[in-house]
């Protein structure tokens, strides 16, 4: 079972996918923002592990309305057993023209304590699942029943999701920007300067909104600069 640390969710939930990205790059890590996703119902940052589940293209003789009364389809079967604390993560090929999921799955999801839903397709019933607190993720409203398009064929196995490669155990980290995705063994470090450059970038902004150039300071080769930060992060016990 993939878990996730209280201490480091409660730090991915401070941090933007921004700074997420920066951090990754300087370990040379370049694809790990999923492409062309945007957030249903935006609200507080969404942290949590990668259950995957993998569509192929649909088949005429495969997938009929009959095939959801199989316990065996991966797709029912996956949201049946995505345990608490995960993020469900669909590759659909990144075609959004039938739904990866509706409504009903996304709230059967939610109500078994996932922490989101993520998509390179589309949703249907996608008003209500913009009600949802669940975070949720798609490309775009998408009313056609997956079979239309889309077979599953893999339940918590590697895929692509938006030209990012995602292995069960990731830790997906959302925030009302995107979505990126963090090879867990270097979760951790990476959290921790997210946060130290997310203190540093608060007191650049604070400095530019009062009037200062940005030359010297972001970055900060002016050797003035780190005496101010330092200054600002014992005032504001940052």
């Amino acid at each position: 079972m993939h878990e996730i640390d209280s201490k480091l969710h409660d730090v991915l939930m401070g941090v933007s996918t921004a700074t997420l990205t920066t951090a990754m790059f300087k370990r040379g890590f370049k694809n790990i923002y999923i492409q062309n996703i945007r957030r249903m119902n935006p609200g507080p940052n969404m942290v949590g592990f990668a259950y995957t589940l993998r569509y192929i293209p649909s088949r005429e003789d495969l997938d009929g309305l009959e095939t959801f009364a199989d316990q065996e389809n991966p797709q029912r079967k996956g949201v049946e057993e995505c345990p608490a604390g995960a993020v469900f993560v669909i590759d659909s090929r990144e075609d959004a023209s039938a739904a990866s999921a509706g409504g009903i799955l996304a709230t059967r999801l939610s109500v078994r304590g996932c922490r989101g839903i993520v998509t390179d397709g589309g949703f249907r019933d996608a008003p209500e699942i913009a009600k949802m607190k669940m975070p949720a993720y798609h490309n775009r409203p998408s009313a056609p029943t997956n079979l239309t398009k889309h077979h599953a064929v893999g339940i918590n196995e590697p895929i692509a999701c938006g030209g990012v490669s995602v292995f069960p155990g990731d830790i997906l980290v959302g925030d009302n920007e995107g979505v990126v995705v963090l090879p867990k063994h270097i979760a951790s470090e990476v959290a921790q300067e997210a946060v130290e450059m997310t203190a540093f970038e608060d007191f650049v902004l604070e400095c530019v909104q009062d009037g200062a150039s940005t030359f010297g300071l972001y970055p900060p080769t002016d050797p003035k600069t780190e005496e101010k930060y330092l200054a600002w992060r014992k005032k504001n016990n940052r």
